[in-house]
């Protein structure tokens, strides 16, 4: 796959994390494969996740293709940008299309990088997976690849506003591949690599250097101020009620 625009976009993420002075703990890179398909399964906390997860993966030199909202693809100026990254509209609508994309991807070799949750949680835990990234993996017949990301949901996420201050501190954990096959249940299996994505976001956080009480960025299970993922699961609802309110007008 040609890649013009990808390489200066990640040295551009690179200056702009050397000038925020990002204070990244990466631990586990060396299980993403350096050739080969993948599926890169993420847990999703921030709008920053693709650029952190995609800088995750620069120790094996790969470009992770991420599969994501096709709105992103028909704005002005994000679209270009996706498309030239050769990244995969998913329009929930017609979901099949975009299955396709990435099974091509993953069979050319490709790096594909999922939000098994579909969107940001806002209690920082783990959301119910999709089980769309195991399906992928088993049917291109490439590993899933677990990977968690802290401190990115203090950068930029929902309903809290953008602090892009220095010296703020970001961790990257990648786990060890998971293998599927199409003889595997995929609901099983999706819960097999929830659950040890959850195992990993409990060392990730355990180990992440600030712990506040009643920090907003915290989850309510460590003391912090975070939704509960019940109050989560409410506010997530009533969000989708005031869309669907305004499509209607």
């Amino acid at each position: 796959m040609r890649d013009i625009v990808y390489p200066p976009v990640i040295g551009l993420v690179k200056t702009g994390f050397k000038l925020l002075d990002l204070r990244l703990t990466m631990v586990g890179t060396e299980h993403i494969p350096r050739t080969g398909g993948a599926v890169l399964a993420i847990n999703h906390i921030s709008y920053a996740d693709f650029m952190v997860g995609g800088f995750g993966a620069q120790p094996s030199k790969r470009m992770v293709r991420f599969m994501a909202k096709e709105v992103l693809f028909r704005n002005r100026y994000s679209g270009p940008l996706m498309r030239a990254m050769h990244h995969i509209p998913v329009d929930r609508g017609a979901g099949a299309t975009s299955y396709r994309q990435a099974i091509r991807y993953l069979a050319d070799g490709e790096v594909v990088g999922v939000f098994p949750e579909a969107t940001i949680s806002r209690s920082f835990e783990l959301k119910e997976f999709k089980s769309g990234a195991v399906r992928m993996a088993a049917e291109a017949g490439v590993p899933v690849i677990p990977m968690i990301l802290w401190g990115t949901q203090r950068m930029m996420t929902k309903d809290h506003p953008r602090d892009f201050s220095r010296h703020q501190q970001v961790s990257i954990t990648v786990g060890e591949p998971q293998r599927v096959s199409l003889e595997d249940d995929a609901v099983e299996a999706t819960d097999r690599l929830r659950t040890t994505m959850a195992a990993m976001l409990a060392r990730t956080i355990s180990a992440y250097p600030e712990k506040p009480a009643g920090a907003w960025w915290l989850p309510a299970s460590y003391g912090g101020g975070a939704p509960t993922p019940e109050q989560a699961d409410q506010l997530d609802a009533e969000e989708l009620r005031a869309r669907a309110a305004k499509r209607r007008k």
